[in-house]
Protein backbone atom coordinates (compact mmCIF):
# COMPACT_ATOMS: atom_id res chain seq x y z
CA UNK A 1 0.00 0.00 0.00
CA UNK A 2 1.46 3.48 -0.72
CA UNK A 3 0.17 6.73 0.91
CA UNK A 4 1.49 10.29 0.72
CA UNK A 5 3.22 11.40 3.07
CA UNK A 6 3.15 15.79 3.27
CA UNK A 7 6.46 15.77 4.92
CA UNK A 8 8.17 14.19 1.74
CA UNK A 9 5.41 15.06 -0.85
CA UNK A 10 5.24 11.96 -2.45
CA UNK A 11 3.23 8.72 -1.81
CA UNK A 12 5.50 6.14 -0.41
CA UNK A 13 5.44 2.59 0.56
CA UNK A 14 3.45 1.73 3.99
CA UNK A 15 5.41 -0.01 6.75
CA UNK A 16 4.81 1.07 10.34
CA UNK A 17 8.39 1.28 11.87
CA UNK A 18 8.29 -2.18 14.16
CA UNK A 19 6.40 -4.37 11.43
CA UNK A 20 3.10 -4.68 12.51
CA UNK A 21 1.65 -1.94 14.98
CA UNK A 22 0.43 1.15 13.79
CA UNK A 23 0.91 4.54 16.27
CA UNK A 24 -1.80 6.56 15.03
CA UNK A 25 -2.99 10.21 16.11
CA UNK A 26 -5.63 12.04 15.28
CA UNK A 27 -5.71 15.81 15.66
CA UNK A 28 -9.53 16.01 17.16
CA UNK A 29 -11.87 19.15 17.80
CA UNK A 30 -12.06 21.64 19.55
CA UNK A 31 -15.54 20.80 21.55
CA UNK A 32 -17.29 24.80 21.73
CA UNK A 33 -20.06 23.97 19.22
CA UNK A 34 -22.19 21.08 17.43
CA UNK A 35 -20.33 19.02 15.63
CA UNK A 36 -20.22 19.77 11.47
CA UNK A 37 -19.75 17.77 8.23
CA UNK A 38 -16.25 18.89 7.73
CA UNK A 39 -15.09 17.00 11.03
CA UNK A 40 -17.18 14.12 9.60
CA UNK A 41 -15.13 14.21 6.49
CA UNK A 42 -12.01 14.01 8.41
CA UNK A 43 -13.09 11.21 10.72
CA UNK A 44 -14.61 9.17 7.96
CA UNK A 45 -11.22 9.44 6.24
CA UNK A 46 -9.00 8.13 8.86
CA UNK A 47 -11.97 5.43 10.06
CA UNK A 48 -11.41 3.93 6.28
CA UNK A 49 -7.76 4.19 7.00
CA UNK A 50 -7.47 2.69 9.98
CA UNK A 51 -10.14 0.07 8.88
CA UNK A 52 -8.38 -0.97 5.82
CA UNK A 53 -4.91 -0.92 7.45
CA UNK A 54 -6.69 -3.67 10.19
CA UNK A 55 -7.99 -5.52 6.77
CA UNK A 56 -4.49 -5.79 5.73
CA UNK A 57 -3.85 -7.69 8.89
CA UNK A 58 -1.56 -4.12 11.19
CA UNK A 59 -2.62 -3.27 14.65
CA UNK A 60 -3.67 -0.19 14.61
CA UNK A 61 -3.15 1.94 18.04
CA UNK A 62 -5.52 5.01 17.09
CA UNK A 63 -4.90 7.91 19.85
CA UNK A 64 -7.57 10.98 19.36
CA UNK A 65 -7.32 14.41 21.75
CA UNK A 66 -9.98 16.81 22.64
CA UNK A 67 -8.59 20.73 23.09
CA UNK A 68 -11.08 20.97 25.96
CA UNK A 69 -9.29 24.80 27.10
CA UNK A 70 -8.81 26.88 24.34
CA UNK A 71 -10.00 30.97 23.81
CA UNK A 72 -13.26 29.79 22.15
CA UNK A 73 -14.43 27.32 24.76
CA UNK A 74 -13.87 29.99 27.00
CA UNK A 75 -15.15 32.92 25.40
CA UNK A 76 -18.35 30.37 24.38
CA UNK A 77 -19.09 29.78 27.97
CA UNK A 78 -18.74 33.07 29.16
CA UNK A 79 -21.80 34.11 26.59
CA UNK A 80 -23.78 31.35 27.97
CA UNK A 81 -23.00 31.97 31.27
CA UNK A 82 -21.81 28.17 32.24
CA UNK A 83 -18.32 27.15 33.01
CA UNK A 84 -16.08 26.02 30.17
CA UNK A 85 -15.92 22.59 31.34
CA UNK A 86 -19.56 22.03 31.48
CA UNK A 87 -19.57 23.65 27.64
CA UNK A 88 -17.01 21.22 26.58
CA UNK A 89 -18.34 18.19 28.07
CA UNK A 90 -21.89 19.15 26.46
CA UNK A 91 -19.92 19.16 22.99
CA UNK A 92 -17.70 16.15 23.69
CA UNK A 93 -20.61 14.15 24.35
CA UNK A 94 -22.34 15.40 20.91
CA UNK A 95 -19.02 14.59 19.52
CA UNK A 96 -19.25 10.67 20.37
CA UNK A 97 -22.99 10.64 19.55
CA UNK A 98 -22.47 11.76 16.21
CA UNK A 99 -19.16 10.08 15.12
CA UNK A 100 -21.16 6.91 16.48
CA UNK A 101 -24.12 7.01 14.40
CA UNK A 102 -22.11 7.87 11.18
CA UNK A 103 -20.24 4.51 12.10
CA UNK A 104 -16.99 5.54 12.74
CA UNK A 105 -14.88 3.66 15.10
CA UNK A 106 -14.06 5.26 18.27
CA UNK A 107 -10.29 6.06 18.67
CA UNK A 108 -8.57 3.63 21.80
CA UNK A 109 -7.87 6.69 23.72
CA UNK A 110 -9.26 10.30 23.69
CA UNK A 111 -7.09 11.92 25.68
CA UNK A 112 -8.37 15.53 26.79
CA UNK A 113 -6.30 18.58 27.46
CA UNK A 114 -7.42 19.30 31.08
CA UNK A 115 -6.31 16.15 32.09
CA UNK A 116 -3.02 15.86 30.43
CA UNK A 117 -1.21 19.02 32.20
CA UNK A 118 1.54 17.19 34.18
CA UNK A 119 3.03 15.45 30.92
CA UNK A 120 2.36 18.84 29.13
CA UNK A 121 4.35 20.74 32.01
CA UNK A 122 7.00 17.92 31.76
CA UNK A 123 7.76 18.03 28.05
CA UNK A 124 7.85 22.21 28.69
CA UNK A 125 10.87 21.83 31.47
CA UNK A 126 12.63 19.47 28.84
CA UNK A 127 12.85 22.11 26.40
CA UNK A 128 13.45 24.96 28.40
CA UNK A 129 15.88 22.89 29.81
CA UNK A 130 17.84 22.22 26.45
CA UNK A 131 17.63 25.49 25.26
CA UNK A 132 14.85 24.75 22.77
CA UNK A 133 12.47 27.23 24.70
CA UNK A 134 12.31 29.98 27.18
CA UNK A 135 9.88 31.91 29.73
CA UNK A 136 8.92 35.44 29.26
CA UNK A 137 6.70 37.55 30.84
CA UNK A 138 4.74 34.70 32.60
CA UNK A 139 4.66 33.20 28.89
CA UNK A 140 7.01 30.00 27.98
CA UNK A 141 8.11 30.18 24.14
CA UNK A 142 9.39 27.90 22.18
CA UNK A 143 12.42 29.16 19.74
CA UNK A 144 12.56 28.44 16.29
CA UNK A 145 15.82 29.53 15.40
CA UNK A 146 17.07 26.44 17.54
CA UNK A 147 15.41 24.20 14.69
CA UNK A 148 17.51 24.37 11.86
CA UNK A 149 14.62 22.51 9.43
CA UNK A 150 12.02 24.54 11.05
CA UNK A 151 9.22 24.46 7.90
CA UNK A 152 10.21 20.80 6.46
CA UNK A 153 6.37 19.88 6.86
CA UNK A 154 5.19 23.02 4.97
CA UNK A 155 7.76 23.78 3.08
CA UNK A 156 8.60 27.09 4.22
CA UNK A 157 11.41 29.22 5.25
CA UNK A 158 11.34 31.09 8.58
CA UNK A 159 11.72 34.59 6.60
CA UNK A 160 9.36 33.37 4.08
CA UNK A 161 6.72 32.46 6.65
CA UNK A 162 7.17 35.78 8.69
CA UNK A 163 6.93 37.67 5.47
CA UNK A 164 3.71 35.95 4.62
CA UNK A 165 2.31 35.85 8.29
CA UNK A 166 0.06 38.24 10.25
CA UNK A 167 2.18 38.55 13.30
CA UNK A 168 1.17 40.68 16.53
CA UNK A 169 3.71 42.40 17.86
CA UNK A 170 4.86 40.85 21.41
CA UNK A 171 7.87 42.19 23.34
CA UNK A 172 8.71 39.24 24.94
CA UNK A 173 9.91 37.24 22.21
CA UNK A 174 13.35 37.11 20.99
CA UNK A 175 11.52 36.04 17.14
CA UNK A 176 8.68 36.87 16.10
CA UNK A 177 7.52 32.87 14.77
CA UNK A 178 8.24 32.21 18.16
CA UNK A 179 5.37 30.88 19.65
CA UNK A 180 3.68 30.11 22.93
CA UNK A 181 4.03 26.68 24.47
CA UNK A 182 2.41 28.08 28.47
CA UNK A 183 -0.06 30.69 28.31
CA UNK A 184 0.56 32.71 31.73
CA UNK A 185 -3.03 33.45 33.50
CA UNK A 186 -5.58 35.16 32.92
CA UNK A 187 -8.24 36.79 35.09
CA UNK A 188 -11.69 34.51 35.41
CA UNK A 189 -10.19 31.94 33.14
CA UNK A 190 -8.99 28.28 33.86
CA UNK A 191 -5.40 27.96 34.95
CA UNK A 192 -3.13 25.26 36.56
CA UNK A 193 0.04 26.11 38.99
CA UNK A 194 3.38 25.47 36.74
CA UNK A 195 7.24 26.27 37.35
CA UNK A 196 6.78 29.67 35.46
CA UNK A 197 3.05 30.35 37.41
CA UNK A 198 -0.42 30.07 37.03
CA UNK A 199 -1.35 29.19 33.46
CA UNK A 200 -2.59 27.14 30.58
CA UNK A 201 -1.13 25.04 27.70
CA UNK A 202 -0.57 26.32 24.47
CA UNK A 203 -2.58 25.05 21.63
CA UNK A 204 0.23 22.65 19.71
CA UNK A 205 1.98 21.53 22.92
CA UNK A 206 -0.81 19.37 24.10
CA UNK A 207 -0.60 17.33 20.90
CA UNK A 208 3.06 16.63 21.64
CA UNK A 209 2.55 15.84 24.84
CA UNK A 210 -0.57 13.56 24.68
CA UNK A 211 0.58 12.10 21.42
CA UNK A 212 4.02 10.71 23.61
CA UNK A 213 1.92 9.88 26.22
CA UNK A 214 0.34 7.36 24.63
CA UNK A 215 2.64 6.38 21.65
CA UNK A 216 5.71 6.79 22.66
CA UNK A 217 8.29 9.49 21.25
CA UNK A 218 7.99 8.33 17.70
CA UNK A 219 4.24 8.09 15.49
CA UNK A 220 3.68 6.04 12.14
CA UNK A 221 0.56 8.17 11.11
CA UNK A 222 0.07 12.06 12.55
CA UNK A 223 -3.51 12.92 10.56
CA UNK A 224 -5.32 15.91 10.61
CA UNK A 225 -7.23 18.81 7.90
CA UNK A 226 -4.88 20.85 5.49
CA UNK A 227 -5.43 23.16 7.47
CA UNK A 228 -2.97 22.26 10.21
CA UNK A 229 -0.11 21.79 8.62
CA UNK A 230 0.44 25.30 8.97
CA UNK A 231 0.97 26.21 12.04
CA UNK A 232 0.04 23.57 14.21
CA UNK A 233 1.89 20.52 12.59
CA UNK A 234 4.77 22.41 12.23
CA UNK A 235 5.32 23.49 15.43
CA UNK A 236 4.06 19.97 16.67
CA UNK A 237 7.44 18.50 14.84
CA UNK A 238 9.68 21.24 15.81
CA UNK A 239 8.66 20.91 19.41
CA UNK A 240 8.55 17.16 19.53
CA UNK A 241 11.66 16.62 17.90
CA UNK A 242 13.23 18.93 20.56
CA UNK A 243 12.05 17.52 23.44
CA UNK A 244 13.29 13.34 22.33
CA UNK A 245 15.72 14.43 19.89
CA UNK A 246 14.88 11.79 17.96
CA UNK A 247 13.60 12.25 14.52
CA UNK A 248 11.25 11.85 12.22
CA UNK A 249 8.63 12.69 15.02
CA UNK A 250 6.26 10.70 12.38
CA UNK A 251 6.78 8.59 9.90
CA UNK A 252 4.01 9.20 7.63
CA UNK A 253 2.02 12.57 7.79
CA UNK A 254 -1.14 11.78 6.00
CA UNK A 255 -4.07 15.34 5.59
CA UNK A 256 -7.30 15.10 4.26
CA UNK A 257 -8.95 18.01 1.93
CA UNK A 258 -11.42 20.08 3.61
CA UNK A 259 -14.73 20.71 2.83
CA UNK A 260 -16.47 23.47 1.68
CA UNK A 261 -19.85 24.83 1.46
CA UNK A 262 -20.33 27.35 -1.83
CA UNK A 263 -16.94 29.15 -2.43
CA UNK A 264 -15.83 29.29 1.31
CA UNK A 265 -13.96 26.43 3.86
CA UNK A 266 -16.67 25.47 6.13
CA UNK A 267 -15.67 26.25 9.68
CA UNK A 268 -16.99 27.77 12.56
CA UNK A 269 -15.15 30.64 12.69
CA UNK A 270 -16.87 31.54 9.20
CA UNK A 271 -20.48 30.28 10.73
CA UNK A 272 -21.11 28.30 7.42
CA UNK A 273 -21.91 25.11 9.17
CA UNK A 274 -24.04 21.63 8.45
CA UNK A 275 -24.21 19.79 11.74
CA UNK A 276 -23.70 16.38 11.19
CA UNK A 277 -27.10 16.42 13.57
CA UNK A 278 -29.10 18.26 10.97
CA UNK A 279 -27.45 15.74 8.02
CA UNK A 280 -28.54 12.78 8.98
CA UNK A 281 -32.40 13.94 9.85
CA UNK A 282 -31.92 13.68 5.66
CA UNK A 283 -29.86 11.02 4.87
CA UNK A 284 -28.30 8.01 5.97
CA UNK A 285 -25.15 7.21 7.73
CA UNK A 286 -24.00 6.03 4.41
CA UNK A 287 -25.37 7.77 1.48
CA UNK A 288 -23.09 10.79 3.80
CA UNK A 289 -19.86 8.55 3.70
CA UNK A 290 -20.26 7.74 0.29
CA UNK A 291 -20.26 11.13 -0.30
CA UNK A 292 -17.24 11.99 1.27
CA UNK A 293 -15.53 8.94 0.28
CA UNK A 294 -16.22 9.40 -3.84
CA UNK A 295 -13.99 12.66 -3.19
CA UNK A 296 -10.36 11.75 -3.14
CA UNK A 297 -9.73 12.05 0.47
CA UNK A 298 -6.59 14.73 0.05
CA UNK A 299 -9.10 16.44 -2.49
CA UNK A 300 -11.49 19.69 -1.05
CA UNK A 301 -15.10 18.59 -1.24
CA UNK A 302 -17.95 20.66 -1.97
CA UNK A 303 -21.29 20.00 0.22
CA UNK A 304 -24.40 20.22 -1.00
CA UNK A 305 -28.30 18.35 -0.72
CA UNK A 306 -27.59 17.50 -4.47
CA UNK A 307 -24.49 15.37 -3.93
CA UNK A 308 -26.09 13.39 -0.88
CA UNK A 309 -28.88 12.69 -2.63
CA UNK A 310 -26.81 11.14 -5.40
CA UNK A 311 -25.38 8.94 -2.68
CA UNK A 312 -28.56 8.09 -1.08
CA UNK A 313 -30.26 6.60 -4.70
CA UNK A 314 -26.42 4.99 -5.16
CA UNK A 315 -26.69 3.40 -1.29
CA UNK A 316 -30.05 2.14 -2.04
CA UNK A 317 -28.61 0.25 -5.26
CA UNK A 318 -25.90 -1.63 -2.64
CA UNK A 319 -28.81 -2.58 -0.21
CA UNK A 320 -31.45 -3.54 -3.11
CA UNK A 321 -28.44 -6.18 -4.67
CA UNK A 322 -27.87 -7.29 -0.86
CA UNK A 323 -31.27 -8.80 -0.37
CA UNK A 324 -31.84 -12.28 -0.06
CA UNK A 325 -32.35 -14.17 -3.44
CA UNK A 326 -35.97 -15.50 -3.24
CA UNK A 327 -34.91 -19.08 -4.32
CA UNK A 328 -32.47 -21.34 -4.95
CA UNK A 329 -30.11 -20.06 -8.06
CA UNK A 330 -27.86 -21.84 -10.58
CA UNK A 331 -23.91 -21.34 -10.64
CA UNK A 332 -22.41 -19.29 -8.25
CA UNK A 333 -21.29 -16.12 -9.45
CA UNK A 334 -17.10 -15.33 -8.86
CA UNK A 335 -16.19 -11.90 -7.27
CA UNK A 336 -12.78 -12.34 -7.37
CA UNK A 337 -11.54 -9.89 -10.01
CA UNK A 338 -14.04 -6.79 -8.27
CA UNK A 339 -12.32 -7.95 -5.08
CA UNK A 340 -8.81 -7.20 -6.63
CA UNK A 341 -10.08 -4.15 -8.89
CA UNK A 342 -11.36 -2.55 -5.05
CA UNK A 343 -7.73 -3.53 -3.45
CA UNK A 344 -6.28 -1.68 -6.14
CA UNK A 345 -7.96 1.24 -5.43
CA UNK A 346 -6.90 1.30 -1.80
CA UNK A 347 -3.55 0.15 -2.11
CA UNK A 348 -3.30 3.74 -4.47
CA UNK A 349 -3.32 6.46 -1.86
CA UNK A 350 -6.21 5.25 -0.12
CA UNK A 351 -7.89 6.20 -3.58
CA UNK A 352 -11.65 5.40 -1.91
CA UNK A 353 -12.93 6.67 -5.77
CA UNK A 354 -11.80 4.08 -7.26
CA UNK A 355 -13.02 1.63 -4.55
CA UNK A 356 -15.99 2.60 -4.83
CA UNK A 357 -16.41 1.87 -8.82
CA UNK A 358 -15.57 -1.12 -7.99
CA UNK A 359 -18.66 -1.86 -5.58
CA UNK A 360 -20.66 -0.32 -8.46
CA UNK A 361 -19.26 -2.32 -10.63
CA UNK A 362 -19.58 -5.69 -8.87
CA UNK A 363 -23.23 -4.67 -7.95
CA UNK A 364 -24.07 -4.15 -11.59
CA UNK A 365 -22.38 -7.49 -12.41
CA UNK A 366 -24.79 -9.08 -9.29
CA UNK A 367 -27.88 -8.19 -10.77
CA UNK A 368 -27.25 -8.81 -14.56
CA UNK A 369 -26.17 -12.41 -13.59
CA UNK A 370 -29.14 -12.33 -11.29
CA UNK A 371 -31.18 -12.07 -13.94
CA UNK A 372 -29.62 -15.08 -15.64
CA UNK A 373 -30.17 -17.62 -12.90
CA UNK A 374 -26.92 -16.99 -11.46
CA UNK A 375 -26.54 -17.44 -7.26
CA UNK A 376 -25.16 -14.33 -6.13
CA UNK A 377 -25.11 -15.48 -2.66
CA UNK A 378 -21.13 -15.26 -2.30
CA UNK A 379 -21.06 -11.99 -4.29
CA UNK A 380 -23.30 -10.47 -1.72
CA UNK A 381 -20.90 -11.26 0.95
CA UNK A 382 -18.02 -10.20 -0.77
CA UNK A 383 -20.08 -6.90 -1.12
CA UNK A 384 -21.07 -6.64 2.73
CA UNK A 385 -16.87 -7.43 3.38
CA UNK A 386 -15.60 -4.69 0.97
CA UNK A 387 -18.47 -2.22 2.04
CA UNK A 388 -17.13 -3.17 5.68
CA UNK A 389 -13.77 -1.74 4.95
CA UNK A 390 -15.68 1.83 4.05
CA UNK A 391 -17.77 1.58 7.12
CA UNK A 392 -20.81 1.06 5.19
CA UNK A 393 -23.78 -0.92 7.28
CA UNK A 394 -26.04 -1.10 4.28
CA UNK A 395 -29.48 -0.63 7.03
CA UNK A 396 -32.21 0.44 5.03
CA UNK A 397 -33.47 3.62 5.22
CA UNK A 398 -36.42 4.26 7.31
CA UNK A 399 -36.48 7.75 8.92
CA UNK A 400 -35.60 9.17 5.16
CA UNK A 401 -38.64 8.01 3.23
CA UNK A 402 -40.59 11.25 2.83
CA UNK A 403 -43.83 9.97 2.17
CA UNK A 404 -47.27 10.73 3.93
CA UNK A 405 -48.49 7.96 6.45
CA UNK A 406 -51.90 8.90 6.36
CA UNK A 407 -51.83 8.59 2.59
CA UNK A 408 -50.19 5.35 2.96
CA UNK A 409 -52.96 3.87 5.80
CA UNK A 410 -55.45 4.88 3.28
CA UNK A 411 -53.77 3.34 0.13
CA UNK A 412 -53.38 0.14 2.45
CA UNK A 413 -56.85 0.11 3.94
CA UNK A 414 -58.21 0.29 0.39
CA UNK A 415 -55.84 -2.28 -0.92
CA UNK A 416 -57.32 -4.75 1.34
CA UNK A 417 -60.61 -4.65 0.23
CA UNK A 418 -60.52 -4.91 -3.23
CA UNK A 419 -57.86 -8.00 -2.39
CA UNK A 420 -60.66 -9.35 -0.60
CA UNK A 421 -63.85 -8.56 -3.60
CA UNK A 422 -61.33 -10.39 -5.66
CA UNK A 423 -62.82 -13.38 -4.47
CA UNK A 424 -59.46 -15.39 -4.33
CA UNK A 425 -59.15 -16.66 -1.18
CA UNK A 426 -55.68 -17.70 -0.30
CA UNK A 427 -54.69 -13.78 -1.83
CA UNK A 428 -57.20 -12.62 1.10
CA UNK A 429 -55.65 -14.47 3.38
CA UNK A 430 -51.96 -14.30 2.53
CA UNK A 431 -52.24 -9.86 2.98
CA UNK A 432 -55.08 -10.08 5.93
CA UNK A 433 -52.19 -8.87 8.02
CA UNK A 434 -51.30 -6.21 5.96
CA UNK A 435 -50.40 -2.94 8.64
CA UNK A 436 -52.56 0.07 7.55
CA UNK A 437 -52.08 1.96 10.84
CA UNK A 438 -48.38 3.10 10.37
CA UNK A 439 -47.05 6.10 12.13
CA UNK A 440 -44.34 6.87 9.61
CA UNK A 441 -43.95 4.85 6.62
CA UNK A 442 -40.72 2.74 6.11
CA UNK A 443 -38.74 0.76 4.07
CA UNK A 444 -40.38 -2.56 5.65
CA UNK A 445 -43.68 -1.18 4.79
CA UNK A 446 -41.93 -0.25 0.91
CA UNK A 447 -41.18 -3.89 1.15
CA UNK A 448 -44.45 -5.10 1.45
CA UNK A 449 -46.11 -3.35 -1.21
CA UNK A 450 -43.55 -4.54 -3.64
CA UNK A 451 -44.05 -8.08 -2.47
CA UNK A 452 -48.13 -7.30 -2.42
CA UNK A 453 -47.56 -6.36 -6.08
CA UNK A 454 -45.71 -9.53 -7.24
CA UNK A 455 -48.08 -11.19 -5.59
CA UNK A 456 -50.84 -9.76 -7.06
CA UNK A 457 -49.05 -10.23 -10.43
CA UNK A 458 -48.98 -14.06 -9.84
CA UNK A 459 -52.60 -14.28 -9.52
CA UNK A 460 -53.19 -11.93 -12.17
CA UNK A 461 -54.57 -9.62 -10.52
CA UNK A 462 -52.90 -6.84 -13.12
CA UNK A 463 -55.54 -4.15 -12.17
CA UNK A 464 -54.43 -4.05 -8.55
CA UNK A 465 -50.77 -4.41 -8.86
CA UNK A 466 -50.47 -1.64 -11.67
CA UNK A 467 -52.37 0.91 -8.74
CA UNK A 468 -49.62 -0.13 -6.53
CA UNK A 469 -47.30 0.81 -8.35
CA UNK A 470 -49.11 3.72 -9.68
CA UNK A 471 -49.13 5.14 -5.94
CA UNK A 472 -45.38 3.91 -5.09
CA UNK A 473 -44.31 6.04 -7.96
CA UNK A 474 -46.65 9.35 -6.96
CA UNK A 475 -44.89 9.23 -3.85
CA UNK A 476 -41.03 8.81 -5.37
CA UNK A 477 -40.50 4.78 -5.57
CA UNK A 478 -39.64 3.41 -8.82
CA UNK A 479 -40.40 -0.12 -9.18
CA UNK A 480 -38.03 -2.51 -11.47
CA UNK A 481 -39.18 -5.63 -12.10
CA UNK A 482 -36.16 -8.51 -13.35
CA UNK A 483 -36.32 -12.56 -13.81
CA UNK A 484 -34.80 -12.13 -10.02
CA UNK A 485 -37.65 -10.23 -8.59
CA UNK A 486 -38.50 -6.52 -8.30
CA UNK A 487 -36.54 -3.97 -6.55
CA UNK A 488 -37.50 -0.42 -5.75
CA UNK A 489 -35.97 3.10 -5.62
CA UNK A 490 -37.11 6.11 -3.51
CA UNK A 491 -36.94 9.32 -5.69
CA UNK A 492 -38.40 11.93 -4.70
CA UNK A 493 -39.14 14.54 -6.52
CA UNK A 494 -38.43 17.45 -3.65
Amino acid sequence: MKLYNTLSHEAQEFAPADGKTVKMYVCGVTPYSSTHVGHALSYVAFDTLRRYLEFLGFDVLHVQNFTDVDDKIINRAKEQGIEPDELAEEFIDDFYRTMDALNIQRAHVYPRATQEIGPIIETIQTLVANGSAYPAGGDVFFRVTKKDDYGKLSHRTLDGMQAGARIEIDENKEHPMDFVLWKGARPGEPSWESPWGSGRPGWHIECTAMSMTYLGATLDIHGGGQDLIFPHHENEIAQSEAATGEAPFSKYWVHNGLLQLGEDKMSKSLGNLVSVEDALENYTPDAIRLYFLSSHYRSSLSYSDEGCDAMERSADRLRHVLRPETESAGEPMDATAFEEQFMAGMDDDLNTPKALAALFDLSREMNRQRDEGHSISAAQDCLRHLGYILGLTFNERASSLKIDAKSYNAMAQELQVKISETGQAELSELFADSNSDVEAVSAKDIDRLVDIRTTCRTYKQFGLADEIRGWLESQGVTVEDSAAGSIWEYRPTS
